[in-house]
């Protein structure tokens, strides 16, 4: 217990190495797996898992997950044990997890339940964002600390997803039970406005330029196009079943659309505003990644614990990676640097309560609200 009254932890790892040895990989793609409450570490250039890492919070999972630029650190919210407004438990917890030593090394308690689900980077500010439901906010974290040191609030419920401009200014939130975006001042955190779309809506993505919010409709297959100078729903694109995760290429052209009911991707052309093209995936696809380099885009597939990749030139799913059960959130880490060894199942235990100042916020009010100056 710090002298806050957080409750910290210090985390060991025992690591089960059945495989030979491996050489380091450059790049590695994370695999939030809700059915196996595990992330799953796999390169990309070979498809195989070369870690699966054990989040060891009983009865909770984690959904979405984020990896550092330097790919050191990867950052995991424990949402609870069910989904958007649906009852359970109130998930409090966010795992720090050393992509290096392949381990759990520290717990941010939000020290109540909060459902926190979504973590973004923002690199431009060196802040990590996590949408927080329960307490209408985006809390705002201190990644080099561990210490919350602020929060945005939404102006609605239920706000599951965020996307950043790229010079990390403003916010977006997919708000699932209103049906709404919030806009977001990130930098004065404080609400700007928010945007009735429909009656419900899920995730939410961002154009290259900045110009364009989608989100999709997710009482009619159709997904609204949202102006962001004009703050208010542009058009909309029809789609081929309901929409849910989606991504924009790095050249602007595209956004790829998660269809879970076809089991496929829609590819919507952003100059027409019309899909173009789908691509067959597996079953359920959950969330797009696409590579930093637009060749490929990697599509959790929840209904077969598989990440498809697509090739983007062929428009084609040129194979399939095997993850966990219940894959969903997808993290890239761009440079990660890690002992050559086989394929390793890293388990965390929690060995004694420890008092470290500063790894973990305390619970006061002045940690939760808006910090002067911030």
């Amino acid at each position: 217990m710090n002298r806050n009254g957080v409750a910290l932890f210090v985390l060991v790892t025992v690591s089960f190495c059945p495989g030979m040895a491996r050489q380091a990989t450059a790049q590695t793609l994370l695999v939030a797996n809700q059915g196996d409450r595990t992330v799953s570490l796999i390169d990309p250039s070979t498809g195989e898992q070369t870690d699966i890492i054990d989040e060891d919070v009983p009865g909770e999972w984690g959904h979405e997950i984020v990896a550092s630029p330097d790919g050191r650190t990867a950052y995991l919210p424990i949402y609870g044990n069910s989904g958007v407004g649906r009852p359970g438990i109130d998930g409090q917890k966010l795992l720090v997890i050393d992509l290096g030593l392949q381990q759990v090394r520290g717990v941010i308690n939000f020290g109540h339940g909060v459902r926190p689900h979504q973590p973004v980077l923002d690199a431009a500010r060196g802040l990590l964002y996590v949408t927080t439901e329960l307490d209408d906010a985006i809390t705002v974290i201190d990644p080099q600390s561990l210490q919350i040191v602020g929060k945005v609030p939404t102006g609605a419920k239920e706000s599951h997803m965020l996307a950043l401009s790229h010079d990390g200014k403003l916010g977006y939130t997919a708000n699932v039970g209103p049906g709404t975006v919030s806009v977001l001042d990130m930098v004065g955190r404080n609400t700007v406005t928010v945007i009735p779309v429909a009656s419900e809506v899920q995730r939410i993505a961002i154009s290259r330029d900045d110009q364009l919010v989608f989100t999709s409709d997710q009482t009619q297959p159709r997904l609204a196009v949202i102006d962001t100078a004009a703050k208010q729903v542009k058009t909309w694109v029809a789609l081929p079943g309901l929409g849910y995760g989606a991504a924009a290429t790095p050249d602007g052209k595209w956004l790829l659309v998660a269809i879970p009911s076809k089991d496929e991707v829609a590819v919507v052309d952003l100059g027409a505003m019309q899909v173009a093209r789908t691509v067959s995936v597996a079953k359920d696809p959950q969330e797009i990644l696409i590579r930093p380099d637009g060749q490929v885009a990697y599509v959790s597939c929840s209904g077969t614990g598989q990440v498809a990749v697509i090739d983007l030139a062929q428009w084609k799913t040129e194979k399939l990676f095997d993850a966990g059960k219940g894959a969903d959130g997808l993290g890239w880490a761009p440079r990660l640097q890690r002992p050559a060894m086989g394929v390793r199942r890293s388990k965390t235990l929690v060995s004694k309560s420890a008092d470290f100042s500063g790894s973990a916020a305390p619970i006061r009010n002045e940690v939760y609200g808006k910090t002067p100056g911030k």
